[in-house]
């Protein structure tokens, strides 16, 4: 049995929409044995899909060709996660430091970022407390 493979991915919920699918596909975000592929290429069991998801490339290996969606629990029966398991490093490592898409120090800084600042400047503010000031007057 064959499945396109744009729906595959949407009724694998790999993706969360089919048309997302699709323009994963277009862009060259999805290969199934290391060639990228069209929205419609046919899908065979057995085959490798590998889906980047910055900072990420998953790999499933296809166990049963579907067009239906169905439900999270049936998913083992669909496809097999074959993903390299220093992927998972790299998201675990993506996760700690933070916001990936901005450089350090530019723009605004983040909430975090801002409470980290202000702890460090309101103790080191001319090394005087606020207790200094009312003991004179």
């Amino acid at each position: 049995m064959e499945a396109r493979i744009d729906k595959w991915l949407w009724a694998a919920r790999i993706y969360k929409t089919r048309s997302i699918a699709a323009d994963a596909c277009k862009n060259g975000r999805v290969t199934i044995n290391g060639v990228c592929v069209k929205p419609s290429r046919p899908l065979k069991e057995g085959e490798v899909v590998s889906v980047k998801k910055p900072p990420v490339t998953y790999s499933f290996k296809v166990l049963k060709c579907i067009e239906q969606r169905v439900g999270a629990k049936l998913l083992p029966e669909i496809y097999e996660n074959v993903t390299d398991p220093k992927q998972y490093e790299l998201l675990e490592m993506s996760r700690i430091s933070g916001f990936v898409d901005r450089a350090r120090g530019t723009g605004r800084p983040t909430k975090k970022e801002r409470r980290a600042m202000d702890a460090f400047i309101e103790p080191a503010m001319f090394g005087f407390d606020d207790d200094d000031f009312d003991d004179d007057y």
